[in-house]
């Protein structure tokens, strides 16, 4: 193309001179391919109307775009001009299509308002006196709304408001569309009944796929705000007649309401729209809703690379890497995916297994086995193995929850594709996250989180109730089913986030909490009617059925110093492993640890963007998350005053009396990520460069010292020989178990990696998992402790050998006896000398060397 002058940032194009070139209250852009015999009795209209009120109207423009007429198209247009200066001409040298036309079009425009109408005028110019009337009203409400004005000038961002509303009153159109499928349409001249059915069942299927409620996106009679329409134009990628919906769908998406109202509309001979052309539609629609930018396909990969780098160490050695800081959880969750896979071929409940826990029994449900993912994977565990599948989780896992958040953020948060990326980093790759990322793959894997905001925000928005309601209600439902399937606890907590920053909001802006309650109350109502009945049967068998428990209690201790969230955790680029160990549970529940000097980076974007609801809600969560993750009991630091926490009002009301309250915390971390991603796009617009330079280094300076490291892998035990090689097949009849010596715990779970390995060819008694314990099932770790379990513990890790005496030997035979053991195994390990030393007493007879173990066949308790 060739061309003058045109709005900032627009491509240069052909045109006449004496354009008006300067802002406008109103453009009128009309695309035309081969109109040469309709174009100027369009053109003489729609100026005659527009001269007629020139105190309505104002200053005015009117684009003409030749979409590479093979006619007089363009000529024409260019005599009309000669006769009204306000008339432009842009061509374009090849025939591209009505959306790159008028994409062309819009981009040149000036216009305070600007109307799209077709070159036929099949809507009469005069209908433009109805539409106008309701944008007016929109843009004077609209202005009249202080609080909204506040929001926008703290900059939150396209989209940032989209939840309960983009400032303004919920209801002021930025766009109002004409439509031939209102009650009050009228059709004067109607098209072939073919051509009619075609557009009716192209309507219907673009509300489906694309944007419900709206029951015309094709008529040709569209009058948007001039800022939006410019934004969404420079916005859109689709050249044919797919731009209407893809318009309005950006509306949509960026919180822009956009009003429907009936006009006269009359069909014209010589139309260019064929029926094939409804399949094209489609097939842009079909490309609207895959478009995945090259950007985002970027982000992607930056994520999916940070999380291999971070499990490296593990990748680099599958055989025989155990990450170092999980303790015993990588052979627990290794063990979760194997039994998972083989319930699933043999057919067998996947909610209860006798495998680990013998002869009582796990209850799968109660325990993180997450479903979700375990049962999906069976084939990879199968075919690779348990540890293929744990690595696969983590790492894929991690990058799927990151993708999430900035799909998320992209949508609601700032079209800036950078800090969206930034903000998601921050969310999914958190220090606390990160501390779970070592052992605890249902508080990393979150993709179903952001997933689950959405929809809900979306119920916020569905002012039209009905239809919409009842699909999002549903379709939330769903999401939570799945998301009870890959972790509870995690959702739980995801709960408690959204519901603070809801109440936050509400104090921010009541008026749009108002607007917002009745079709999110009637949508969560739907969830829970859908979620309720597909999860009813395993959560009465998690509280109700076989080896189930009551509660979870961590004690009075297991809550957040405030020290934590100003220190670096232990993994991060700046952590001390020592100073973080202090203010932990341990490492894999170290679920603050933000940093000072992030912290002191947000508390000085509070006050900058103070004037925005969304930054208020956001403050007002970080704020409250914090404060309930430090438990029952605040500890004030380098004091001796203890406060009473809020935490203590929930800690024993059911299914908060499991939590550890630390975790609570994790809720700061896509609040945070919102908060730097605001931040990062107003400090991208600074001017002059040397703010922008300073605002970014302040992002640096507070996201580096927290960066992840690679999560160091240490060499796991061996299995003996005498598991590897089935060699326990002659000890163990059916029925019987195998003791490992110590029996498998949460301390000790080596015996959990012989099973996965071996493919569950036997059970073990004790375990690591979540069971009851005495007569109010109390919920403990592991099987309820039994003296011979206890001693063997003991001794393993030091204790002083009793004097073994018939007591000590009775009680063994009992316990071997309730384990039904075939036979007892110690393995090489730390004190294995005194281990032998106290069975051999306990049994009156030497041990077997045996495929590198040592064995005692139990015929006894066979």
């Amino acid at each position: 193309m060739s061309g003058s002058s045109g709005a900032p940032g627009v491509p240069q194009v052909s045109g006449i001179p004496g354009a008006v070139g300067t802002a406008a209250d109103l453009t009128v852009v009309v695309p035309a391919y081969n109109e040469e015999n309709r174009l100027r009795p369009t053109l003489d209209a729609i100026c005659a109307h527009l001269r007629a009120d020139p105190e309505r109207w104002g200053d005015w423009e009117l684009i003409v775009v030749d979409d590479g007429s093979t006619d007089r198209t363009g000529a024409v247009a260019a005599e009309a001009a000669s006769d009204e200066p306000r008339i432009q001409l842009l061509t374009s040298d090849e025939n591209r299509g009505k959306g790159h036309a008028l994409r062309l079009g819009v981009l040149a425009s000036y216009g305070r308002r600007v109307l799209v109408t077709d070159a036929d005028l099949a809507t009469p110019i005069e209908e433009l006196d109805r539409l106008d009337a309701l944008l007016a009203e929109g843009a004077s409400d609209a202005q009249a709304d202080s609080d909204a004005q506040a929001d926008n000038d703290a900059g939150t961002g396209p989209g940032a408001e989209t939840g309960p509303g983009d400032g303004g009153r919920p209801y002021a159109p930025a766009a109002v569309i004409g439509s031939r499928a209102l009650p009050d349409s009228r059709i004067d001249v109607h098209q072939r009944p073919l051509r009619e059915w075609l557009g009716r069942l192209g309507n219907r299927l673009i509300r489906l796929v694309a944007v419900r409620g709206i029951r015309d996106t094709q008529c040709g009679f569209k009058l948007f705000d001039g800022d939006k329409a410019r934004a969404a134009f420079a916005a859109s990628r689709l050249d044919g007649w797919g731009i209407d919906v893809e318009i309005l769908r950006h509306f949509r998406r960026a919180g822009w309401p956009v009003a429907e109202v009936p006009v006269r509309w009359s069909h014209q001979s010589g139309s260019k729209v064929r029926p094939a052309d409804y399949g094209r539609v489609l097939l842009e629609l079909v490309r609207l809703r895959t478009r995945v930018r090259p950007v985002d396909l970027a982000v992607a990969g930056l994520f999916l690379l940070g999380s291999l780098l971070l499990y490296k160490g593990l990748w680099a050695d599958l055989g025989r890497a155990y990450l170092a800081d999980s303790m015993q959880d990588q052979n627990q969750w290794e063990w979760f995916f194997a039994v998972t896979a083989d319930n699933v071929v043999h057919l067998r409940n996947p909610l209860f297994t006798t495998y680990q826990g013998f002869p009582d029994g796990v209850n799968l449900m109660a325990n993180t086995v997450m479903l979700g993912l375990s049962v999906p994977l069976t084939p990879v565990t199968l075919l690779f193995g348990p540890t293929v599948t744990w690595a696969l989780v983590l790492t894929l896992g991690l990058t799927a929850t990151a993708v999430a958040w900035y799909w998320l953020f992209v949508r609601r948060i700032t079209r800036v594709r950078p800090a969206a990326a930034l903000g998601a980093a921050l969310a999914a790759f958190a220090p606390p996250m990160m501390s779970h990322g070592t052992a605890h793959p249902n508080f990393l894997v979150l993709f179903m989180i952001p997933v689950i905001v959405d929809r809900a925000l979306r119920l916020c928005e569905a002012r039209d109730g009905g239809r919409r309601v009842v699909r999002d209600g549903v379709l939330l439902g769903l999401f939570a089913t799945y998301q009870i399937f890959l972790g509870e606890e995690p959702l739980l907590l995801a709960a408690m986030g959204m519901l603070i920053f809801a109440l936050s909001y509400a104090l921010a802006r009541p008026d749009v909490a108002r607007a917002a309650l009745p079709s999110l109350l009637r949508g969560l109502g739907v969830a829970l009617a859908v979620c309720l009945p597909l999860v009813a049967l395993p959560l009465y068998w998690q509280f109700f059925g076989p080896q189930s428990y009551h509660s979870v209690l961590h004690g009075d201790n297991a809550g957040n110093s405030p020290l934590a969230f100003l220190e670096f955790s232990g993994r991060s680029l700046l952590g001390d492993e020592t100073r973080a160990d202090t203010l932990a549970m341990n490492r894999t529940e170290q679920n603050a640890f933000y940093g000072w000097p992030l912290t002191a980076l947000v508390f000085g974007i509070v006050v900058w963007l103070w004037r925005s609801a969304l930054v208020k809600a956001l403050t007002g969560t970080v704020l409250v998350a914090a404060l309930l993750s430090m438990g029952q009991k605040i500890r004030i630091p380098f004091t001796d005053v203890v406060l009473p926490g809020p935490w203590r009002a929930l800690a024993h009301q059911p299914l908060f009396e499991s939590v550890i309250e630390s975790r609570v915390a994790m809720i700061c971390a896509p609040a945070l990520g919102v908060l730097i991603a605001l931040a990062a796009e107003r400090i991208a617009d600074l001017e002059p460069r040397t703010h922008r330079a300073v605002g970014l280094v302040a992002l640096a300076a507070a996201l580096l010292p927290i960066l992840p490291t690679p999560q160091p892998v240490r060499e796991r035990a061996e299995v003996p020989r005498f598991i590897t090689d089935g060699m326990y097949r002659d000890y163990v009849a059916e029925g019987e178990s195998v003791v490992p010596v110590p029996l498998p715990s949460p301390a000790e779970a080596d015996a959990l990696h012989w099973q996965s390995t071996e493919g569950f060819g036997f059970s073990v008694p004790d375990g690591y998992f979540n069971g009851p314990w005495g007569p109010e099932r109390m919920g403990i770790y592991g099987a309820a402790p039994r003296y011979t379990s206890n001693l063997f513990r003991d001794i393993r890790y030091g204790a002083r050998i009793p004097d073994i005496g018939p007591s000590w030997r009775a009680q063994a035979r009992l316990d071997l006896a309730y384990w039904k053991a075939g036979v007892v195994v110690l393995a090489p390990q730390d004190n294995d000398a005194a281990l032998y030393e106290v069975v051999t007493k306990l049994l009156g007879r030497p041990g077997e060397r045996l495929g590198g173990a040592w064995v005692w066949d139990m015929p006894k308790a066979r």
